[in-house]
């Protein structure tokens, strides 16, 4: 079977061996984050409905699953937001019921958790994993550009609400992006709100490849040990730390040479590999930061977006 809505396994630095499940159509999301690997939102909206077939997705679970696979996670995240999908519940109902022995994570951006039905479908999950970048609605606009519906109070309520009902492992981003959410208030601001919503981790994370807008930059080793150490009294780990991905076993040093093949013929963007591959883009993302972390490649901002080429094709 080709799967169209199922991707890797991906070697994840928090996650392991992590096959993803995609429940979303390419960037549609409640965000247009400025960071974001991915690129700019296309469909920027608060609609839940069944983007994706929850059939096709539960079919293609039992093809792949069905040969046993080793995964530490099947993980719903993707090129969108996957709480959008209004049946999310009945995919983790379907894989607790049939495949228990397989922990499951939801990489969200937390910005539907205010809505008690969103809460309840996802508390099943063995690991939520949401978001939180900002907490004054300036900075929270200038970084994850919402919908002028959504409000980052009612985003921090239903995280908090979230902690309450839901008896798994909750990680918390924090997405440092410099000159918006690094402020002293904002910092402070930040920790306040992450006391509230009592997560069991509270992980930092930087710009390591280029993202939506190519003035976003990445963070000093220091200066993110700095703001970790202001979260101190937090369980708080910085993401650069993590293992590499080249040592997770699930790495496949094939796809990292056909995307070293492709690149040398032109340079492209992450979207042009995943289409001329058949990968799909979060995982081609995954490669190409490793390669980048490696110094093998580098990357170019052009009209048409962030282009990858080799280091010797440097003129």
């Amino acid at each position: 079977m080709k799967y169209k809505h199922l991707f890797g396994p991906v070697p994840s630095r928090r996650l392991g061996i992590s096959l993803g499940i995609d429940p979303i159509p390419f960037k549609t999301c409640t965000f247009n984050c400025v960071y974001c690997e991915c690129g700019a939102t296309t469909n920027l909206t608060i609609e839940r409905k069944e983007y994706i077939p929850i059939k096709d997705i539960i079919d293609e679970l039992k093809d792949y699953l069905g040969k046993t696979p080793k995964l530490d996670y099947i993980t719903f995240s993707g090129s969108g937001e996957p709480t959008l999908n209004i049946g999310i519940g009945k995919i983790i109902e379907f894989l607790k019921s049939n495949y228990p022995y397989y922990k499951t994570a939801v990489l969200t951006n937390g910005s539907l958790l205010f809505e008690k039905s969103v809460r309840n479908e996802i508390i099943g999950a063995d690991l939520v994993m949401p978001s939180l970048d900002a907490v004054s609605a300036q900075a929270f606009r200038r970084v994850n550009r919402p919908p002028k519906s959504l409000e980052i109070k009612k985003i921090i309520s239903g995280l908090i609400e979230f902690r309450k009902e839901f008896s798994g492992q909750i990680w918390l981003e924090v997405f440092i992006v410099p000159g918006l959410n690094d402020t002293e208030n904002e910092l402070k601001l930040l920790k306040d709100a992450i006391k509230k919503i009592k997560p069991n981790r509270v992980q930092l994370n930087s710009l390591d490849r280029p993202g939506t807008s190519s003035w976003v930059q990445p963070v000093s080793k220091e200066d993110m040990e700095r703001i970790a150490s202001l979260f101190q009294d937090l369980p708080v780990e910085i993401i650069a730390n993590f293992k590499p991905r080249e040592q997770i076993a699930s790495f496949d040093f094939d796809i990292e040479e056909r995307i070293i093949a492709t690149i040398k013929r032109r340079p492209c963007t992450a979207e042009d590999l995943s289409e001329t591959l058949g990968i799909h883009i979060n995982e081609v993302n995954k490669y190409l930061q490793a390669l980048l972390e490696r110094g093998r490649i580098e990357s170019q901002n052009l009209e048409r977006g962030v282009f990858f080429k080799t280091i010797k094709d440097r003129k």
